[in-house]
């Protein structure tokens, strides 16, 4: 009997100590792969309330979120004074080392990012929701939880 376990375990050792290592890793490595393919991204909500006044906060966010949408799901949302900022004919705003908000805005847009404007303080602005942008929405609490499957981090400036 001690015979037949000896025989057993030698064989399992033999077989396992065989296998060839670069197979095991390329096999793991389609796994991982796929595994990764599959994974939900997570999404950032950013949130901006700044407007001319303070231009550093209006355009840091906003360079976050272009690169976020590289490989996360991003929403920007602007209310209270940024506003402002979205509608047609708007003043574009600038500030050193930083792209300008209109060029910000286009990037997002173009990689089908969702930017959404407050009704309520559009309103207040004296505007309407015609007045927005091409391509700038008006908010819908629905937008916030729906734009991405995994996580949401929220950024406020």
């Amino acid at each position: 009997m001690k015979n037949i376990l000896l025989l057993v375990i030698s064989g399992l050792l033999f077989t396992s100590c065989s296998q060839n290592p670069k197979q095991a890793t390329a096999s793991n490595m389609e796994t991982k792969a796929i595994e990764s393919s599959n994974a939900v991204r997570d999404g950032v909500f950013i949130h901006i309330t700044e407007s001319y006044s303070d231009p550093h906060r209006v355009l840091m966010p906003l360079k976050m979120a272009n690169m976020m949408a590289m490989d996360k799901d991003v929403i920007v949302y602007l209310d209270i004074h940024a506003v402002e900022l979205l509608v047609k004919g708007a003043k574009d705003l600038t500030y050193s080392d930083f792209d300008s908000f209109q060029t910000y805005i286009k990037q997002l847009l173009d990689k089908k990012v969702g930017v959404y404007a407050c009704p309520t303080c559009l309103k207040i602005a004296g505007f309407k929701p015609e007045d927005l942008m091409e391509g700038v929405q008006i908010a819908q609490k629905d937008k916030f939880f729906n734009f991405t499957k995994g996580r949401i981090i929220t950024l406020d400036y």
